[in-house]
């Protein structure tokens, strides 16, 4: 599906604001400086759980986004953009990518004519489940900036804009919904294996098998009260090996890990609750029992308290 094959004419910011949102992210969006919104370029296209855009913009703006559900990869094909994540600060020029987390403010101060913008989102359950399909130790997370100068990078850089054109260009063949739902999956595939670091050699072959069990019944009923033993009964190895094997594969303990996967369930919940949900209610939702240690862990995490969230 395409979202928008020929770039619109800009008549205001508003519209530029409206376009960008629909094609990439919710966000705010401030002119900083005099410059018209008809220089302003957008195209983009949308690959099932994946969507493609290439941006300029006319006048230097700030821009803001909790990017809700998915991974932003902000690639500058010109000039240079500054992204502060949280509290991370990260610069990123040609051959390099910031990556932007789900549900996490990602505040761009100066977005200047002078840089072009490519753009690729990934539905972040999505991303998570390909992650875990493909990579032999779950739980592995992606860094805040990317190469893509070099190697599997590179390749990666090339594969998305070669994708982008295609189906920008009006490739009939490629506008299928069968070969959009192919691209997105190659498209992440491609980017898993360029962003995540190779295993050391060596390891083994046997654990990540028993460990992704785990993981999978983990994910699938967070809430239930699990114990050491229920974990090791799945993998059908005792509760030292099993830890052996978290600690080896994912570098945390399996109950550890079953409080970090709590931990996003609730925090994804603070972010889309009202009136009346309380902060209690959710913890107990996902099988946290002490809400004072969950609040202390929950800051550390996210820097924010739970009612935090949940108040925003």
């Amino acid at each position: 599906m395409i979202t928008q094959s020929n770039t619109p004419r800009f008549t205001d910011w508003h519209e530029v604001h409206d376009a960008i949102a629909s094609a990439y992210f919710p966000h705010e969006l401030t002119p900083l400086t005099a410059g018209a919104a008809s220089g302003s370029r957008l195209h983009a296209v949308e690959l099932g759980s994946c969507r493609i855009a290439r941006m300029h913009l006319g006048a230097t703006v700030s821009i803001a986004s909790d990017c809700p559900g998915a991974y932003g990869v902000n690639i500058p094909t010109s000039g240079h953009i500054e992204s502060v994540i949280e509290n991370a600060t990260v610069v990123s020029g040609p051959g390099q990518a910031t990556v932007c987390p789900p549900d996490m403010r990602t505040f761009i101060p100066e977005w200047t004519p002078s840089c072009d913008l490519l753009g690729f989102r990934i539905d972040e359950h999505y991303l998570r489940r390909e992650m875990d399909r493909i990579l032999a130790r779950p739980g592995r997370c992606f860094p805040l900036q990317l190469d893509l100068r070099t190697g599997k990078g590179a390749s990666w850089l090339k594969f998305l804009q070669f994708v982008f054109d295609q189906v920008v260009n009006d490739d009939c063949l490629l506008r299928g919904a069968a070969m959009l739902a192919q691209l997105s999956g190659a498209l992440t595939t491609a980017l898993v294996l360029a962003a995540v670091p190779d295993e050391e050699p060596g390891r083994c072959g046997t654990r990540p098998r028993i460990v992704k069990q785990v993981v999978d019944e983990i994910h699938g009923d967070p809430a239930r009260p699990w114990t050491p033993g229920d974990l090791a009964e799945i993998a059908g190895v005792s509760v030292r090996r099993l830890q052996q094997g978290f600690r080896e594969y994912v570098g945390m303990t399996p109950l550890a890990y079953l409080q970090d996967v709590r931990l996003e369930r609730a925090h994804h919940d603070l972010v889309r609750a009202g009136h009346p949900t309380t902060v209690a209610d959710v913890a107990l939702r996902w099988g946290i029992m002490h809400t004072g240690r969950f609040a202390a862990t929950y800051r550390r995490k996210y820097g924010v308290s739970p009612s935090t969230t949940l108040r925003n």
